[in-house]
């Protein structure tokens, strides 16, 4: 009998493994696709990727390969238009649902999608897999009965084994799936995606043609390019240590395009004590931002956090807390009006609700709308919150709930709508990049900025390689406009990455950013035309001063040229030298 089982055993695991070897030539050359829904339908879309690895992914075989999970029950349905689900009924436990085997493959990026409904009014809903060791939160949604949500998440496999994918909800109602799927991408592919996806979003062909006063192709003429300004803003918060450290100074801004005062604009740092407004700190920082060039983002006017408001603030009765918020917001915002590029007007209130809990339901959204009325210019004013990126277990911050927190701030004060934009904090641990990008794909539905605020990872011995393939994942993706890097050089150390020494030698993650601008602002160093006086390459969008000389004409043109996303595929040059 031994011997039976343990022939039968070596058959499971040879035909599991030449399932894992077909599943991943059967996805070898799919392209990723970054479409997502953000609309509750009526009927839920075809499963992408035709499911990918899950077997009768849109359950139009009724329930073959799916199976009650958790002593649940699970029986099919049809809709009146025909489609046909499954149901997992009667749950008194968060985990009771319908389920499927799969086997994954090790060290393979997953992405994962599936439409969800509800029995009744509005319930979270999470994806999990089950592994041999361990349960993978997966992504997650806000279902509601009467009509199909789409989850997109995802996971990476880090050994290969047998799994079960299920969905949870804390919720009794009933809970409806279909249209799901698992797709593999080894990690070749998954870089290879980034990369298809940086050159469409970030670069573009620039085609030049030098020709002499009678418009005759001039070959052998010398094209050089110098960078004015790189288009994509990369960035690091900056301390108050920078205003008495000339290390720090050079340091920084010979490196970065954008930043966040890390503290020092804050409630509790300008007005320690009521009515005694000190902004010297901020103003300084922010005159050694413009005498280099550096973009400031506002940060921040409101916390929603209980533990962050100035300590006399705290115990404050509603009269007089409302009294100090009213000049606080005028204070800060009006001072500075016209400098900042962007406001977080409330910090973390997905998580945290301090002044909703003081004002009402929507104290947000009137602190957004009096933000837009003291700063009317072209300031985007964010949402910035922590773990939509990060954590897919994390139910408050999951994109769906970011959003639908967006909505009712435009929705309550409609001059909201403008200007509006995403900030998504990124505080790492172990980075789920599968995850990150489903998350930002299903945010770019909202079609506004996204930017990462407040890039971090957690220490250990791959914090840099974490950090090189958060900040490629970020550039590459067609929504995210700008990076900020939480690292902010104190000497007594970093909030949680250190970017370099006390020294401004740089630390491996210090060599994974200054690696990474190296690659995306590349530009040719120099080239002659062709014999039809042409000269071609491919530039990261920004700003070019463009020189072409002649040594026949002993003459040299310069030229300002602008490179930025557009439909056309190539940026054409004519210039008479």
């Amino acid at each position: 009998m031994a011997k039976v089982n343990n022939v039968l055993m070596e058959k499971l695991v040879f035909w599991f493994g030449w399932i894992a070897l077909l599943q991943g030539c059967m996805v070898k050359s799919l392209p990723y696709d970054y479409s997502a829904s953000i609309e509750c339908l009526p009927e839920p879309q075809a499963p992408q990727y035709g499911g990918g690895i899950l077997r009768n992914a849109d359950f139009s075989a009724g329930l073959q390969g799916w199976s009650p999970f958790g002593y649940g029950s699970v029986a099919e349905s049809v809709s009146a238009a025909g489609n046909g689900f499954a149901v997992a009924l009667n749950r008194t436990r968060p985990y009771q649902s319908v389920s499927q085997k799969v086997y994954l493959q090790g060290d393979t990026h997953y992405t994962l999608s599936a439409w969800l409904q509800v029995s009744d009014g509005i319930a979270d809903v999470r994806a999990v897999v089950k592994t041999v060791d361990d349960f993978v939160h997966a992504g997650g949604v806000v279902a509601k009965a009467g009509c199909w949500s789409m989850l997109k998440g995802g996971l990476t496999a880090a050994s290969a084994g047998r799994a079960e994918l299920y969905f949870e909800s804390n919720a009794t109602v009933d809970v409806w799936v279909d249209s799901a799927s698992l797709t593999p991408f080894s990690r070749e592919e998954w870089a290879a995606h980034r990369a298809q996806s940086t050159a469409a979003a970030r670069r573009k062909t620039v085609r030049l043609q030098a020709t002499d006063s009678a418009g005759n192709p001039l070959e052998g003429a010398a094209v050089s390019l110098d960078a004015v300004r790189t288009a994509f803003p990369l960035g690091a918060a900056m301390s108050g240590h920078i205003l008495t450290n000339t290390a720090y100074q050079s340091w920084f801004a010979s490196r970065f395009a954008v930043t966040t005062f890390e503290n020092e604009m804050k409630w509790y740092s300008t007005e320690p004590a009521p009515g005694r407004e000190d902004y010297t700190v901020p103003d300084a920082m922010m005159a050694f931002a413009k005498a280099h060039g550096i973009a400031v983002r506002g940060h921040n006017v409101f916390w929603d956090q209980p533990s962050q408001q100035p300590a006399w603030v705290q115990s404050l009765p509603y009269p007089q807390l409302l009294a100090a918020a009213s000049r606080r917001i005028r204070s800060v915002v009006s001072r500075y009006a016209g400098q900042v590029i962007g406001w977080d007007v409330v910090n973390e209130n997905l998580h945290f609700s301090f002044y909703e809990g003081r004002f009402g339901w929507d104290a947000s959204t009137a602190f957004y709308a009096a933000a837009r009325l003291l700063d009317a210019g072209s300031a985007l004013m964010f949402m910035n919150e922590y773990n939509t990126l990060e954590q897919p277990g994390d139910m408050a911050a999951l994109p769906d709930r970011y959003l639908q927190r967006l909505r009712q701030i435009i929705a309550a004060y409609p001059e909201n709508g403008a200007g509006m934009a995403i900030g998504l904090e990124g505080h790492f641990t172990t980075p789920n990049i599968p995850y990150m990008r489903a998350a930002l794909d299903t945010l770019s539905q909202a079609g506004i900025p996204v930017w990462l605020t407040e890039v971090d990872v957690a220490a250990g011995p791959s914090q840099a390689a974490h950090l090189e393939e958060v900040l490629r994942e970020a550039y590459a993706h067609p929504a995210v406009q700008g990076i900020v890097l939480w690292s902010a050089w104190r000497p007594e150390g970093c909030y949680v990455m250190c970017l370099t020494d006390n020294n401004f030698n740089n630390l491996p993650q210090g060599d994974v950013v200054d690696r990474l601008i190296a690659e995306w602002r590349a530009t040719p160093r120099g080239a002659t035309t062709d014999a039809q006086g042409y000269f071609e390459a491919e530039l990261p969008h920004g700003e070019y001063k463009v020189t072409v000389s002649h040594p026949a004409l002993n003459s040299s043109v310069s030229r300002s040229v602008k490179v930025e996303l557009s439909a056309e595929s190539e940026y054409f040059i004519d210039i008479q030298v």
